[in-house]
């Protein structure tokens, strides 16, 4: 019997969010298998000095997803470099933290925090995703008849968000709740889409916090127990990749971290 199992190694990769945290370390394993990777970063950055570090087969694209022409260069770029596009990486996001309603300031949740959480990792997300699609369709079929994986980055918060968290769990409940309807309205072309939801993982969003709180989180992780790695991640994705049955779901990457109010 033949295997399915699709290598990495010769497959183009788009990461955005790719100069840090969950998405540098998918950048990182996506190379070390033999894949090309444009990261998909703020100007800011790291990309490029990680591009280069990277070496030859990965390049690095200023972009804000929240921004069409943005979205649209990027993609001209792994074209134009790499020629193809065969995985899609979204791990772009940002964080949110405020009540629906502060009492004793009678004050409401800031309307354009809200928007923010939402334009970036909800709609950066599918703007990203709608663009890297019509690439993906050129590919010639594997023997499944498969062109291309979409992988994006929800968080367990969509489905147990703290207090504080109304923002940030909306806009990753709507990553979630795309997984599914993406899944096909792309399975005509043999495109997959899957989603992970990362639990407390070491990443920036978190190393702002003094060491004894990023203790104390780890602490409610029932095991292992610590914060999450991101090359643990970025081996969920090739796992994606490489398995074709993965389709419409979304993964829990949480070691059965639920979390309290």
């Amino acid at each position: 019997m033949s295997s399915s199992i699709r290598a990495v190694k010769g497959l183009v990769a788009l990461v955005t969010g790719g100069a840090s945290g969950l998405g540098e370390g998918t950048a990182r394993r996506l190379i070390q298998q033999g894949a090309s990777v444009l990261i998909v970063d703020l100007p800011s950055s790291n990309g490029q000095k990680l591009a280069e570090e990277l070496g030859e087969r990965c390049a690095f694209a200023p972009t804000d997803i929240t921004k069409e022409t943005d979205v649209e260069e990027a993609v001209k770029v792994v074209k134009t470099k790499f020629l193809k596009l065969d995985i899609a990486v979204n791990c772009a996001g940002i964080g949110s933290a405020c009540k629906i309603y502060n009492f004793r300031k009678n004050s409401p949740h800031s309307l354009d925090d809200f928007v923010r959480a939402l334009n970036v990792n909800t709609i950066g997300t599918f703007n990203i995703i709608r663009h890297a699609v019509g690439l993906m369709g050129k590919n010639q079929p594997d023997e499944d008849g498969q062109k291309g994986v979409v992988i994006n980055t929800a968080s367990i918060a969509a489905y147990d968000g703290q207090r504080g968290q109304v923002a940030y769990s909306a806009s990753k409940g709507g990553v979630v709740g795309m997984t599914l309807p993406l899944a096909r309205d792309l399975e005509c072309e043999g495109i997959r889409c899957c989603t992970i939801a990362p639990g407390l993982f070491d990443t920036p969003l978190l190393s702002k916090l003094p060491d004894n709180v990023r203790k104390e989180l780890a602490k409610d992780v029932p095991f292992p127990k610590r914060l999450g790695k991101p090359e643990e991640f970025a081996n969920l994705v090739q796992c994606i990749i490489e398995n074709p049955m993965l389709n419409g779901c979304v993964i829990r990457l949480d070691g059965a971290l639920r979390m309290q109010p």
